[in-house]
């Protein structure tokens, strides 16, 4: 075959699958899958990032090379990279390989790289074509891509909450209103993230564990923001054994000398106001891509409010709480005409049994 006629949307869908195998695992890096043909357009070898430490997606291709890569060619989802990390860069292997074509999905939004790695390219006489399957690379990677251009995490809010919009009664009870299901899908679906978000106000009143329940190791960063540092001193997330624990307070209204109460295995850090995005900054330069707020009504009406989330999941019961005093999802945005209100898109529906789930991003 030759490699004039190659469908290169093929292979380049073939990278991007590759990449999607690490969906959990790389951060802070991106998902990253290559593809290598040979000059007659046959498949000699392929790799993906495996986990953040390992090598590269490029790096992994050429350790499985079948043949000789020379005059061939490669596709790429993301830019390979050309600095030094924990990994050698991508791009100079690229070069001594004699491969001739590269195909680069998207650019890498890391100014450390950015464009840089494909100059490299083209100054060494390859072939670079940039552009093929962008939507595809751009929705695989929008959480590394989001924290390197906005310096905060990628965010997602999560609620359940009953078919007229209560989470809870007045009294606060509020286990259970989803069903098995649902609950367990949750658990799951937080294998996704890299850290999981709640206010001081969820902890004192769940004592929730936060975790995957061991699908995945380690388990996602717990993080509690609290304005006061009014703590239990027992807590299921002082237990840093099933998963790490940071502790973000308020320094402009906290009692610090509530912090005696903090195990020593709890990280600790400070910040000088309760804006959410400087708790989203904080998780970003930690290396979290992607986070989830599963806090309560507060702390979620001032992470939306501060541009913090991106996407939002509802669970819904079939069930009627009722009451005026009932708790509801949020607080008072303040609209006073319909068109201020926030609008979702990209909405999409599915079943836990008779809970529905339903997944919106924000309008850009």
């Amino acid at each position: 075959m030759s490699e004039k006629n190659v469908n290169h949307t093929k292979w380049m869908k073939r990278a991007i699958f590759l990449a999607s195998l690490g969906k959990n695992t790389t951060s802070p890096n991106p998902r990253v899958g290559a593809v290598i043909l040979d000059k007659d357009g046959n498949l000699i070898s392929e790799g993906f990032h495996h986990k953040a430490g390992m090598p590269h997606a490029e790096a992994m291709a050429f350790n499985n090379l079948k043949k000789d890569a020379k005059e061939g060619s490669m596709y790429v989802n993301l830019e390979p990279c050309c600095h030094q990390g924990k990994t050698p860069p991508c791009v100079d292997k690229v070069i001594s390989s004699g491969i001739r074509k590269v195909y680069i999905s998207i650019q890498d939004p890391d100014k450390r790289v950015s464009g840089k790695g494909i100059k490299l390219l083209k100054e060494a006489g390859i072939q670079v074509h940039v552009g093929l399957c962008k939507k595809e690379s751009l929705d695989l990677n929008k959480d590394f891509i989001y924290r390197n251009i906005a310096k905060k995490a990628f965010g997602v809010l999560k609620w359940a909450m009953s078919i007229d919009g209560r989470i809870g009664l007045k009294n606060g009870n509020s286990k259970w209103i989803t069903n098995t299901k649902s609950r367990s899908s949750v658990h799951s679906f937080r294998a996704e993230f890299d850290a999981i978000i709640i206010g001081g106000n969820t902890l004192r009143k769940d004592n929730p564990i936060l975790t995957t329940r061991g699908k995945i190791n380690p388990e996602p960063l717990r993080v509690v923001f609290t304005k006061s540092l009014d703590l239990p001193s027992k807590s299921n997330l002082w237990d840093c054994d099933k998963a790490k624990t940071l502790l973000i307070y308020d320094s402009s209204t906290a009692n610090e000398s509530y912090l005696a109460r903090i195990p020593k295995c709890v990280e600790v850090e400070k910040v000088s106001s309760d804006n959410p995005e400087l708790i989203s900054k904080i998780l970003a330069k930690r290396g979290c891509n992607k986070v989830l707020w599963e806090c309560g009504p507060r702390l979620a009406t001032a992470a939306i409010k501060s541009n913090c989330i991106q996407e939002i999941i509802t669970f819904i019961a079939p069930k009627i709480l009722g009451g005026e005093n009932s708790m509801n999802p949020f607080g008072d945005f303040e609209f006073r005409e319909m068109d201020e209100v926030i609008k979702l898109s990209d909405s999409k529906v599915s079943l836990f049994g008779s809970d529905i789930c339903i997944k919106s991003s924000f309008k850009k």
